[in-house]
């Protein structure tokens, strides 16, 4: 079926086929097949128009009565509709042309969201699906279950709402169900009272009960975990077999008299993460290690330290960082740890060509030994002599292409990747099976205790009055503000005018500055050299600095709309403090009504301070989807798995994995080849194409 494209289905001609996979990646009869409903809609769900008030979040449903576009002070479409017991209108003030043709008077309509009352009841800019026929209205008070479907504009003009899908997906089912072949032995369905594969496809569109939903999910999860794991597994195998990295004899004395330089002694993690490192180092397998380190565990020092075991035998190491600001800290640090004897150059795009052409012929011909740098060092012009060993600092804003680009610059190159947002152990079991992993827990004992405190905005003057006092005490403080994707023209917007107003109406006798993503680098080294210096007392910022800088004078951190943050992103812009020898502290600013998730979600800031336990609480409370990273490795082709509480079912995949490669190796002891009939068999039953691409 994942050869069969969508425009054999009847109805389905060249230009549909192509906004479906434009507009959803639908391309095959499996894409279809594999599309999830976004939600589920019963009778229970549905309220009686009547039985409605202000404020109420409700779904009805009704028949389309009227649709008129309304001359007002804004011109807005009201779409009324009605079930019998009383009238309700959708308000739309975009999109009114293309509205205007879609809801036709007749037709039967779901709308959801917030009921407001002016001039009767109404919602604005509803969610809104529709549906089938009267019969499919009636079912809903017959307790009949209605898949949802995500849907954009450009598909609702072709026909695909939510009523389209529904169409679509059951003639394909009608016409493909028999092809649909289990990839998995029915032992392990049995051992795990699992559906077969065909019964969970067709249940999770025409599900009989919402328990029926769960098990259809619990089986297309299954399936999801358990080829990434087999392929993860089997790559992890080969990489391993290759055993083509030359032997060198590296000379240790270069590393142990940096360490013998150092101001301060290692931790216990420090210590063990950098003997994992330098035994894989020495390996002739190539090194496909994650550093996974809470915030001020000290990686930088493990990433210099490890990069002088290949400078010590006459080769180079790079580190790949996101951000200009970022390597610039990086490089400043390598200035002052690094012995004279090793030379170190930073790269990044906003250097000028002059600059960019001494740093590319140094390391073109060894001269240069480690190079730190931003997307700068994927660049098709830049030739090494001999690059052995890639460091990936904050490896989630990375993508996979980015990665092996880099890696590409060597042969058999080690790869170490390091992470300040510590990996749920869900993620780690799926995302990184295939590396091997450090972890960095302790925090050295001259880092302080970073107290949180959380403050209604209308505490906000008490909490300029401290901000105040610390910079009299000659304190520094960062000022952030959220810049989230979806409305950053607002965000941004918002930020510049908190900086105008806090500059020139609540601390005009302080100096203040503002940085954000989107000015020029020029500036933003400009700006970040002077709060360095201590020449900028308050920095108002986005969360451009969420990572990487390390001003120890700045003891405070206030996050304004904290609300709006996840708590893992929270728990590393407070890490920007705590670096020096004063007390510092993190303030968090929320409005005075914020829900109750959002309560909870501070309250946990609050009173913990530990990464790890903070990532696995963030995973349960914003899901995978929302986490950092996931995009890059692939996690948005994860239809049915919840990382957030299928832990049981990656476990129960991992062991089923283990087993079968125990049993089936792919790789053939007697001509080192890869030879297991086994993969080729799974390939058939794969669905997560991407995530193999990705892999691959």
């Amino acid at each position: 079926m994942h050869t069969i494209p969508v425009t054999s289905i009847k109805g389905i001609g060249p230009v549909k086929g192509r906004v479906l996979q434009e507009e959803a990646g639908i391309v095959t009869v499996e894409d279809l097949l594999y599309y999830a409903p976004r939600r589920y809609l019963d009778r229970s769900s549905i309220k009686r128009i009547i039985d409605t008030f202000a404020e109420n979040e409700v779904t009805v449903a009704g028949t389309i009565v009227s649709v008129k576009i309304v001359p007002a002070r804004r011109r807005m479409l009201r779409v009324e509709i009605t079930d019998g017991t009383d009238t309700l209108a959708g308000i739309f003030f975009a999109g009114l042309s293309f509205f205007e043709k879609i809801f036709v008077p007749g037709e039967f309509i779901l709308f959801s969201g917030v009921i407001k009352v002016f001039r009767g009841k109404q919602i604005v800019h509803p969610d809104f699906d529709f549906l089938d026929d009267n019969s499919e209205y009636k079912s809903i008070n017959t307790g009949r279950i209605i898949p949802l479907y995500r849907s954009s504009e450009t598909l609702r003009k072709s026909g695909f709402d939510s009523r389209g899908f529904r169409r679509l997906i059951r003639s394909a089912l009608d016409l493909y169900r028999e092809m649909i072949t289990d990839p998995l032995d029915s032992n392990i369905l049995k051992k795990y009272n699992m559906l077969p594969l065909k019964q969970a496809i067709s249940g999770i569109h025409y599900p009989d009960t919402f328990e029926h939903i769960e098990k259809c999910r619990i089986r297309l999860a299954f399936n999801e975990v358990f080829f990434m794991q087999y392929y993860m597994a089997v790559s992890r195998i080969i990489i391993s077999n290759r055993a083509s990295k030359p032997s060198t004899g590296f000379d240790t004395g270069l590393l142990k008299a940096f360490i013998a330089e150092l101001s301060f002694d290692l931790t216990g993690d420090q210590q063990k993460a950098l003997e994992e490192i330098t035994e894989d180092l020495r390996s002739t397998v190539p090194m496909n290690r994650l550093l996974q380190g809470d915030v001020g565990t000290g990686k930088t020092v493990i990433a210099l330290a490890s990069a002088l075991i290949p400078v010590s035998a006459g080769r180079q190491a790079a580190i790949m960082v996101p951000t200009e600001i970022l390597a610039s800290q990086h490089y400043i640090t390598a200035l002052k740890l690094l012995p004279p004897s090793v030379k170190c150059e930073l790269l990044s795009g906003s250097m000028k060509k002059k600059e960019k052409d001494k740093v590319y012929a140094s390391l073109s011909t060894g001269e240069t030994h480690i190079v730190i740098g931003t997307h700068a060092l994927i660049q098709s012009g830049l030739k090494f002599r001999d690059l052995a060993y890639i460091i990936i600092d904050e490896q989630h804003r990375f993508g996979v292409e980015q990665r092996a680009k880099l890696r590409s610059k060597g042969e058999d190159t080690d790869l170490l990747v390091m992470t300040a947002t510590p990996i749920p152990r869900s993620l780690s079991m799926t995302l990184y099976a295939d590396m091997d992993v450090s972890y960095l827990r302790q925090k050295p004992l001259n880092r302080n205790i970073i107290e949180t405190l959380s403050f209604p905005e209308s505490r906000i003057k008490g909490i300029y009055n401290s901000i105040s006092r610390y910079i009299s005490q000659g304190r520094q403080v960062f000022y952030v503000l959220p810049l989230i994707e979806e409305s950053e023209k607002v965000d941004l917007k918002s930020a510049e005018e908190t900086y105008v107003t806090l500059k020139e109406n609540v601390f005009p006798q302080h100096r203040t500055a503002l940085i954000h993503g989107r000015l020029p680098q020029n500036q933003k080294d400009e700006i970040m050299d002077l709060f360095r210096k201590g020449d900028i007392d308050i920095l108002v910022s986005t969360t451009v600095i969420e990572v990487g800088i390390d001003i120890p004078n700045a003891n405070v951190m206030v996050i304004h709309h904290a609300e709006r943050f996840g708590l893992a992103q929270i728990h590393q812009l407070r890490g920007r403090v705590g670096r020096g020898e004063h007390k510092s502290f993190c303030i968090l600013i929320h409005p005075d009504n914020i829900s109750i998730e959002a309560q909870e979600r501070i309250r946990i800031l609050t009173e913990n301070s530990d990464g790890f336990s903070i990532s696995e609480l963030d995973l349960k409370i914003r899901g995978s989807g929302q986490l950092v990273g996931t995009k890059q490795h692939g996690l948005s082709d994860f239809e049915f798995t919840d990382l957030a509480r299928d832990m049981d079912i990656i476990k129960s995949a991992k062991k089923e994995v283990d087993q079968i490669i125990k049993k089936h190796p792919p790789i053939n002891s007697e001509t080192g080849k890869i030879d297991n009939p086994h993969i080729s068999e799974f390939m058939k039953g794969l669905r997560s194409k991407r995530i193999l691409e990705i892999l691959s």
